[in-house]
């Protein structure tokens, strides 16, 4: 698909229902928050907005991506599901990112912001996963975390050890999260934990956009 049709899908699949009374054309709040989520801080993002003679404050496209509520789109059929969890920076405090991957695709499923790790909250993720996935008939590829071995087995989902291989793909993501969060930090700047989870929802559903 050439680059243009990709991004005016992209950009056709952002919903702003929550607008109500809005000075900015709306194409331009859907390529403000496209641009952010694709990689740009929030001063480029303006900086790029300024041309088309919208002048906000930075904080206004960040009220944007969070009012949109975007997601990954469900309802995927997978044959592998790569699941990982990681360590996240925020403020002053770690959380742990859970995500699942499709390593055929390289799309996001699902991504959790959570304040631990354990067997709980592993099986919670994978409860929700599969609300929103038909992955019963997939193969899950995990490290050696014990929670999410765990949580396979509780599922009764199969599961096997891999490290590296298809498990790329989950790494990958996670470098290109950590990438975004450290690099920008205006993203999770003084963000409480409900924001910050909501953002990496966000960043999930323009990845899946742009691969």
């Amino acid at each position: 698909m050439p680059e243009n049709d990709r991004l005016d899908s992209c950009l056709n699949e952002i919903e702003l229902g929550f607008v109500e009374r809005e000075a900015t054309p709306r194409l331009l709040m859907k390529l403000g928050i496209q641009l952010h989520l694709a990689g740009l801080s929030l001063s480029n993002t303006f900086s790029i907005l300024e041309i088309f003679g919208v002048e906000r404050a930075r904080s206004t496209v960040h009220n944007w991506v969070h009012k949109a509520e975007l997601q990954p789109e469900p309802g995927r059929d997978p044959d592998h599901v790569a699941v990982d969890e990681t360590v996240i920076q925020l403020n002053d405090e770690q959380y742990w990112l859970y995500a699942a991957v499709d390593p055929e695709t390289n799309e996001l499923l699902h991504t959790a912001l959570e304040p631990t790790t354990n067997n709980v909250i592993a099986h919670s993720f994978f409860a929700e996963l599969r609300e929103k996935h038909d992955v019963d008939d997939a193969a899950f590829l995990i490290d050696g975390s014990h929670s999410l071995k765990d949580a396979c087995r509780r599922h009764s989902l199969d599961f096997k050890y891999e490290r590296y291989g298809n498990r790329n793909s989950v790494e990958r993501v996670f470098r290109e999260v950590k990438r975004r969060t450290t690099s920008f930090s205006n993203c999770f700047s003084n963000a409480d934990a409900d924001t910050a989870d909501e953002w990496l929802r966000s960043f999930a559903f323009a990845w899946n956009q742009l691969i």
